[in-house]
């Protein structure tokens, strides 16, 4: 239960004590309550408390966001025979064969959190990429990235570390490091701070809402900069909601999916309505509604090469018939291996983006996030549903993602040529010294 209904339910209950006792202020000034018998008094004070949880549940459903956040082992597995989710899900990833695999951290721009998360003088703790990093907002209002590990005796920054200035501070010895190169300023106990002393610093940046750290495994400088969309800057799109998902594969796996242009018409066409199960999606009981799908994959050309551009046209039939309403058009600009923008125009609905980050968390398993903006005269239920539909949509796919193996020589039609094509467009983000996965061979040693 939140702190804040806590309070709520505290209150009332509070208020009803009060309300309740005799000779309370209602007494004087209302004489039909004080006539008023105990239990009345009390099936009061209950549907008065009912009413305000009530409004303060309609308040949030219409105005505030919608976020949905799926752990682990949430989505994409069968539940059967009495076993938890987590089990069902470790026995998956126990048995599932991986494949001959990508390397698992390609280079490129990665989410670490959104803006809101990282207060002034705050550090987060965040996984990426496998590694621990200290995510920190100094004074200054800006935000910094080091590793998590202090380089003295291996203290974890993030976990009782303070900021101090714009330096996050060991919680062991008190050394200082400085957010913007990582250089130790302040040792307590010492007379001089060795010059070597400091810390590794992430390359980052914040920009729609976000903040993003660089990746290059021979630890390159940044080869591109991830857009900055205008309208979440200037506050015409404002935040409308997030979700979160875990992914037990490949990160390669995710975009390609906007390549795979023949799945749209099997694995998403039945309606959202029939759920994310892929067993019961195909139910005759939804059959007369249907989404329609047409789309086209595209690289772009220099000097935007890291970059792609699926366009997707949507149609929902019901019985057959097209309810034009609900045709909506969607340019999906994917920078880099991480960052996705689907750009969303509708003639009645509005316009706004969904921004699609995917960051592995370890080599099999990747965190996605979902957060859309939307135009700040759009009633709130409009990029809600949105976000849900698309959520429900992805969910199908996760439930691919999570149980497939990885294909290094697909058997192919040449209506599946899209793949081939997105496969050489998304090596580019592979270096000589890409880390690969390493899989440890099963022995009896004990």
């Amino acid at each position: 239960m939140s702190p804040g209904k806590l309070a709520v339910i505290l209150g009332l209950g509070v208020a009803a004590v009060l309300i309740i006792q005799s000779g309370d202020p209602l007494d004087t000034w209302y004489p039909v309550w004080r006539e008023t018998g105990l239990l009345a008094r009390a099936v009061v004070c209950l549907i008065a408390g009912a009413s305000i949880f009530t409004l303060g549940w309609l308040h949030g459903f219409l105005f505030g966001p919608l976020e949905l956040l799926r752990g682990p082992d949430d989505v994409g597995y069968i539940v059967e025979n009495g076993r938890s989710k987590a089990q069902a899900a470790n026995e998956v990833r126990r048995r599932r064969r991986t494949g001959d695999l990508p390397p698992v951290y390609p280079n490129g721009w990665y989410r670490v959190l959104d803006s809101h998360m990282l207060r002034r003088g705050e550090v987060r703790s965040v996984t990426v990429l496998g590694e621990q990093v200290a995510v920190f907002r100094g004074q200054d209002g800006e935000a910094y990235v080091v590793d998590a590990y202090c380089p003295h005796l291996g203290a974890n920054l993030a976990v009782g570390g303070q900021v101090v200035g714009n330096c996050i501070e060991c919680p062991f010895h008190g050394w200082q490091f400085r957010g913007t190169d990582g250089k130790c300023v302040k040792i307590p106990y010492a007379e001089k701070v060795p010059e070597f002393a400091k810390v590794r610093i992430w390359p980052s940046c914040e920009l729609n809402g976000q903040v993003l750290v660089w990746f290059h495994c021979d630890g390159e400088d940044p080869q591109w900069l991830v857009p900055e969309q205008q309208e979440i800057t200037t506050g015409e799109w404002v935040y409308r909601g997030r979700t979160e998902h875990f992914i037990n594969a490949h990160i390669q796996e995710i975009p390609e999916n906007a390549a795979d242009i023949a799945h749209l018409g099997h694995l998403h066409t039945p309606a959202i309505v029939s759920g994310v199960d892929l067993r019961y999606t195909n139910s005759k009981t939804w059959e007369f509604l249907r989404h329609d799908w047409k789309v086209q994959w595209e690289p772009e050309a220099e000097p935007n090469k890291h970059c792609s551009q699926m366009l997707v046209k949507h149609a929902l039939t019901v019985f057959g018939s097209t309810w034009h309403l609900l045709d909506v058009c969607v340019l999906a600009r994917q920078v880099g291996p991480g960052v996705v923008f689907l750009l969303i125009e509708h003639s009645f609905l509005g316009r706004g983006v969904i921004l699609q980050c995917v960051t592995p968390v370890e080599p099999l398993l990747q965190f996605v996030t979902h957060t859309i903006f939307y135009q700040s005269n759009i009633p709130p239920l409009v990029p809600k549903f949105i976000l849900k539909a698309e959520s429900i949509q992805f969910e199908r796919d996760v439930m691919i993602w999570n149980n497939k193996k990885y294909i290094s020589k697909p058997l192919l039609v040449k209506e599946d040529s899209a793949i081939l094509k997105h496969r050489r467009w998304f090596s580019q983000f592979y270096s000589e010294n890409s880390p690969r996965l390493q899989h440890q061979r099963n022995t009896l040693d004990f």
